[in-house]
């Protein structure tokens, strides 16, 4: 039987909302629409306001609030624009906006947000939302979760297969007979922070201002030292760690080394940020025996580091998911379509050997 579900997310970047509309049959998968709805900037400003400041739980419920109005207003939009017949969508996959993850804390959690009741009190679809919590108290990372859509994608192909996104956070697929995925680290975050704060725009459009710069290569190796590029897995991360703060004590530490006299380029700095991105993950690949690298998420627009990235992996063949029919932009929101598809059909997710869970289980919640 013939079953329809949407898929949206918003991932680190919080650059956009990315909505799929898929046909999903038992053993078949299909992307029939998508769209990508631009992130309220006064929401975007207010949550990484929460995100590195104190805050309050008012502010925190205020969020979730207006985060679901803000789904719920997509969805609206996407169903009306494609003429979707709401009766025929057997639910919305929402994975909702991480605020904070902290999977190993003496009381691990990850916090997303994006109030599932507005959703389907205004969409009138039932929402599966909260992923990652039960795989956490199993004793996972609760993250990555793309990998078991990576599998239920790709596994099928020949050859010494990975998969790569590259969002706010990279992260990492190792297809093979056990399934293994994590976090390499930092994607586009840092890369589209240090932009913002000194060109006024939200990203550097196919690396350009990043290619007028100069590595900085003593700064490129502090920056890799960071402790959790070393951290075997399973492993998982996300602001909390790479986040302006972050960069700027590696700034600090650099300035420290040379005797506080240490003038670096702004463009120089942004160079050398991308090179961050390409060498921790490049670093993780070369650990293994992969010949195919397929590549998916934002990252694969900028030009730029794709070339560095296929430059860094010379003798892997490395291309974006679009080569291989599916799409690169939409791939996580077909991801979260896929695992309301699993919840509602009450189905594990085999997810255990990626995350470090005690066993895979059944994830997410249904609202109705």
């Amino acid at each position: 039987m013939d079953e329809f579900y949407i898929g949206v997310m918003s991932g680190t970047s919080l650059d956009g909302i990315d909505i799929a509309f898929c046909e999903i049959k038992p053993h078949s998968f299909e992307l029939l629409y998508s769209a990508a709805y631009p992130f309220d900037k006064e929401l975007k400003v207010d949550i990484l306001s929460a995100i590195n400041t104190p805050t309050t739980l008012k502010s925190i419920g205020e969020l979730d609030t207006r985060l679901g109005k803000m789904y719920a207003d997509a969805i609206e939009n996407f169903i009306y624009e494609k003429k979707i017949d709401k009766h025929k969508i057997s639910a919305i996959g929402l994975h909702g906006q991480t605020l904070w993850h902290e999977p190993n804390s003496e009381y691990p959690f990850s916090m997303q947000l994006g109030n599932p009741s507005v959703v389907t009190a205004q969409t009138g679809v039932r929402v599966v939302t909260d992923f990652r919590q039960k795989d956490i108290a199993l004793g996972g990372q609760g993250a990555p979760f793309a990998p078991a859509f990576h599998n239920y994608l790709f596994s099928k192909l020949n050859g010494n297969v990975a998969v790569l996104n590259i969002g706010g956070m990279a992260n990492l697929t190792i297809l093979g007979d056990e399934l293994i995925g994590y976090d390499t680290g930092c994607g586009n975050v840092l890369i589209d922070y240090w932009i913002s704060q000194n060109n006024s725009v939200t990203y550097d459009e196919d690396g350009k201002w990043a290619k007028s710069g100069v590595v900085n290569t003593d700064l490129l190796k502090l920056m890799l030292k960071e402790p959790y590029f070393s951290k075997e897995a399973p492993k998982s991360t996300g602001r909390e760690l790479f986040n302006g703060k972050w960069l700027k004590r590696q700034l600090e530490l650099f300035s420290l080394k040379r005797g506080g006299n240490s003038h670096i380029k702004n463009r120089d700095v942004q160079a050398t940020l991308l090179e961050l991105t390409v060498h921790s993950i490049a670093n993780e690949v070369k650990k293994t025996s992969t010949d195919l690298l397929i590549v998916c998420g934002g990252g694969v627009k900028n030009s730029y580091l794709m070339e560095r990235l296929k430059n860094e992996l010379s003798g892997i063949e490395v291309v974006s998911s679009d080569e291989c029919g599916v799409s690169s932009e939409f791939m996580e929101a077909m991801a979260f379509a896929w695992l309301a598809y699993e919840r509602v059909h009450k189905r594990c997710v085999k997810l255990s050997s990626v995350t470090g869970a005690s066993k895979d289980s059944i994830l997410g919640a249904i609202y109705e």
